[in-house]
């Protein structure tokens, strides 16, 4: 008999309730207990703002401005990981810190009350959400994908994009698209 290789379940996790939503679905609906699974959190933050101390009108930007953003930036990451933890103590699930590589990559190990554990990474990416999730994606070379969905109308979609429907497109591996039903 063949033994069972390694998977990986990205699932991609931002601010909104739709993909709290997806993380919610994904732990309930796929097989993330198996030892040999590792779920992947990804959280894209937007790139940081390309100034330089000086703006386009010459004027200077104090460096407090600068370090403000970038921790208001680490504050949303530190919300959005904090949100989708409060997802797995729902589902029954014990958090401990295993390993930590480095700011933009943490790695966990989960336990769930089956005595199963799974572990977790959490990785944060920053720039395009269409380009870094479809990156790491295949860079991880992960077996599925899954996505929430904002549900957006054709004129609405047209005009923001679609991440979900990008990534379809562009990843390699199945992409699971989860939408959220209008009375949750």
């Amino acid at each position: 008999m063949e033994e069972m290789r390694e998977r990986k379940i990205v699932v991609a996790v931002d601010e909104s309730e739709e993909s709290m939503y997806a993380l919610s679905w994904c732990l309930s609906n796929l097989q993330v207990h198996d030892p040999k699974t590792t779920l992947v959190l990804l959280y894209v933050k937007p790139p940081p703002p390309a100034y330089s101390s000086l703006d386009t009108a010459g004027f200077l930007f104090p460096d407090d401005l600068l370090a403000t953003m970038e921790k208001y930036s680490k504050k949303l990451v530190d919300s959005v990981m904090h949100k989708a933890e409060a997802i797995y103590r729902d589902f029954g699930v014990d958090v401990c810190i295993y390993l930590s590589l480095s700011l933009s990559l943490h790695i966990f190990e989960i336990k769930f009350h089956t005595d199963t554990q799974v572990k977790v990474e959490k990785k944060v990416g920053s720039g395009n959400a269409k380009d870094v999730i479809c990156g790491t994606v295949n860079k991880l070379g992960a077996d599925i994908l899954v996505m929430g969905t904002h549900g957006y109308g054709f004129f609405k979609r047209a005009l923001l994009g679609s991440v979900s429907d990008y990534c379809s497109k562009h990843v390699k591996c199945p992409v699971l698209v989860v939408k959220r039903p209008k009375n949750n």
